[in-house]
């Protein structure tokens, strides 16, 4: 894709208090405002130049050795910070290094509403101004795709797709029969909006699909992930949500807003999962369950019943947290 990506430039310490306070971040440091920094770096591995965060306690003894000119850092634990790092005290410290992480390593899309020659469009499909559509790429009948938006390289949308304003389509993605909302991104491989598993039993009479898929707005969706268009109406994936590599979400899953799902997640059929909900790498969800609101699934748990609301679970199959540890902990007197 037609973007280039600025690394390893220096960054004045104002540039670093603006970005923060245009989040609404307030900080707290006497650090000069035409200081300079080469990059925001780990704890351990930050140098003389380098800025640096500290929010895992996990780390305290690399942060008693951090060699960093400056710690984005909470003021609880700047008495551990040798003399020669100084603190940008915040409450948030990780927060504040999620926002500055675009400040030191922006995508700067090269963005030229430029269609290459070398591309496939429908003459049913609606293409708006200022989109960009790489070479190999094919859009199909019934599609539109509104403005600002980039479309990577041998990738295939459609047909009945409508991608909305601001979203980025990486190379070698397959989309069909989707609703994708504004500000998503999806990455590299991932397949959207194609029929699912579904088959009587005895017979192997396959079920035809004849839904979609809707993904709200601010998503996005890792690489090789694959997205079950619905039997019927819509497999939906809320506002806001992230989804990583190498996860199988299958027809009809609903899943509200804000989730995180970790790589290699299965959730089977029909389930609708609240919002606000984590489920962790290779976690199993079987089919027509219901999961509430800001539950927890722990990594490699088999998940067979329904979930209340702000629960933690882990396990096979998945129970309460707690019970779990208390199981395994027998189990090995």
């Amino acid at each position: 894709m037609n973007w280039i990506l600025k690394v390893l430039k220096k960054i004045k310490y104002l540039d670093i208090k603006k970005t923060l306070i245009n989040y609404n971040i307030n900080l707290v440091s006497d650090i000069d405002n035409n200081s300079e920094f080469d990059k925001i770096n780990s704890i351990s591995d930050a140098r003389n130049d380098d800025l640096c965060f500290f929010s895992n306690v996990k780390y305290l003894s690399s942060l008693k050795q951090c060699k960093a000119k400056a710690c984005i850092i909470n003021e609880e634990y700047i008495k551990y910070l040798p003399k020669n790092c100084k603190p940008i005290i915040v409450e948030d410290p990780y927060l504040s290094f999620a926002y500055l992480t675009e400040l030191f390593e922006e995508k700067n899309l090269e963005f030229i509403g430029k269609k290459s020659k070398d591309i496939y469009l429908h003459k049913l499909s609606k293409v708006h101004e200022n989109v960009q559509i790489d070479p190999f790429t094919s859009i199909l009948a019934e599609t539109k795709i509104y403005e600002n938006v980039i479309i990577g390289s041998n990738t295939k949308i459609g047909p009945n797709v409508t991608i909305h304003k601001n979203c980025i389509i990486s190379d070698n993605v397959s989309i069909a029969n989707c609703i994708l909302h504004e500000n998503c991104e999806i990455k590299s491989g991932a397949r959207i909006g194609f029929s699912g598993f579904g088959f009587e039993e005895k017979t192997k009479k396959k079920i035809k699909h004849i839904g979609n898929v809707v993904i709200e707005k601010n998503s996005t969706i890792g690489s090789n992930t694959t997205i079950d268009r619905a039997v019927f109406e819509s497999t939906f994936i809320g506002q806001y949500s992230q989804i990583d590599n190498l996860v199988q979400i299958a027809h009809n899953v609903v899943i509200g807003k804000h989730a995180i799902i970790a790589a290699q997640v299965g959730i089977a059929g029909s389930s609708i999962i609240g919002d606000y909900v984590k489920i962790g790498g290779q976690a199993g969800i079987s089919g027509h369950l219901k999961i509430g609101n800001n539950v927890t699934i722990a990594g490699k748990s088999g998940v067979t019943k329904n979930i209340e609301s702000n629960k933690i679970v882990a396990g096979f199959p998945a129970k309460d947290i707690n019970i779990w540890k208390r199981e395994i902990i027998k189990s090995k007197k």
